[in-house]
């Protein structure tokens, strides 16, 4: 799939849910359950045992019917074999130009973690498609707002503390799209997978409400 329709594929959606876990299977089961509720752009975070596992069953699960991306990548060897595993795009805490730089050679998606104007900007400059915000929990969707006044260009995503109650607040202050932490996947942790498929639903009808 080309980076373009990604890319579209995750402004369309608005949002990616991020998929965490003790367990492969857990995490299998997480995503299993997102996608059941409607959420089809799913981040896998390294922090999950054979994160590599559980991108290649969802990628042959789903195909092309499901964004898959890789979370929690640090380095570029990391995102490589992510990129191999069927990721579509790579997700970082924070930025590494050397991260980005193989997420551009093999044409994914490279959506570093940034939080001051200075990173953002350092980001763009070295490829980044994606600017995700974390922890925007840390200030709220006023900040997403501030950045953009100097920053009108950059496409944000705010990650951390975004709920279904205020969604559309993120969107209002700037945001092109929504990573969804805990407050999507959360029930999962306690094998509650049929509270993370209510909870999914609950997003993707706010996110129509939204964009009425």
């Amino acid at each position: 799939m080309l980076k373009q329709t990604v890319f579209q594929g995750i402004l369309e959606r608005g949002m990616v849910g991020i998929v965490r876990a003790d367990s492969p299977e857990a995490a299998v089961q997480i995503a299993e359950a997102c996608i059941a509720g409607g959420v089809t752009a799913l981040e896998v975070a390294f922090t999950t045992p054979d994160t590599l596992g559980v991108l290649r069953t969802l990628r042959e699960r789903h195909g092309k019917d499901v964004l898959l991306g890789a979370g929690t990548v640090l380095d570029p060897e990391t995102a490589r074999a992510a990129i191999l595993a069927g990721a579509q795009f790579i997700i970082s805490p924070g930025v590494n130009v050397e991260t980005i730089a193989v997420c551009q050679r093999y044409q994914v998606l490279a959506m570093p973690g940034a939080m001051t104007p200075t990173e953002i900007v350092t980001a763009l400059q070295a490829g980044a498609d994606i600017v995700k915000v974390f922890p925007a929990e840390m200030f709220g969707p006023s900040y997403i707002k501030a950045l953009r006044a100097p920053l009108p260009h950059a496409p944000l995503m705010p990650t951390g503390g975004v709920t279904v109650e205020n969604l559309g607040v993120w969107f209002a202050s700037g945001a092109i799209a929504v990573g969804i932490g805990s407050s999507l996947s959360g029930p999962g942790a306690k094998g509650d997978y049929a509270a993370v498929t209510a909870r999914a639903r609950e997003f993707v009808a706010q996110m129509a409400a939204v964009r009425k």
